[in-house]
C-alpha cells in the first residue's frame, strides 16, 4: 500500500520560514517525479514545483524543493512567507500512468 504522508504545517508568522517534509512508503522516490502542490479555498489544486527523480534540489523563488532518497523523502522550504501563502500543501509522485497523493497538512500564515 502507497502512502505519502505530509508534516511539518501549522501557524507561522508573516515573513517566516517554514519546512514541510512528506514521507513516502510503499514506492521508492527515487524512481518518481515528486512535486508539492497547495489547495485553494474552491479545492483547486496548484502545483507549486516539482523535482524530476534525477534531481535533488530545485529553487522557486521562496520555496525550495528538495528530495533525500535514502530517506524516501521530500521537502519544501518555504522562505518570507506571506498571509496569501495559507493553504492545504499536498505531495505527490508521479510517474508515467501512475500518481499518488498525500492527504495534505495545513499551513496558516497570520499575525
Amino acid at each position: 500500500q502507497v502512502q505519502l504522508v505530509e508534516s511539518g504545517g501549522g501557524l507561522v508568522l508573516p515573513g517566516g520560514s517554514l519546512r514541510l517534509s512528506c514521507v513516502a512508503s510503499g514506492i521508492d522516490i527515487s524512481t518518481y517525479n515528486m512535486a508539492w502542490w497547495r489547495q485553494g479555498a474552491g479545492n483547486e489544486r496548484d502545483m507549486i514545483g516539482d523535482i524530476t527523480s534525477g534531481s535533488n534540489t530545485r529553487t522557486l523563488g521562496r520555496f525550495t524543493i528538495s528530495r533525500d532518497n535514502i530517506k524516501n523523502t521530500i521537502y519544501l522550504q518555504m522562505e518570507n512567507l506571506k498571509p496569501e501563502d495559507t493553504s492545504v500543501y499536498l505531495c505527490t509522485a508521479q510517474r508515467p500512468g501512475t500518481m499518488y497523493w498525500g492527504q495534505g497538512i495545513q499551513v496558516t500564515v497570520s499575525s
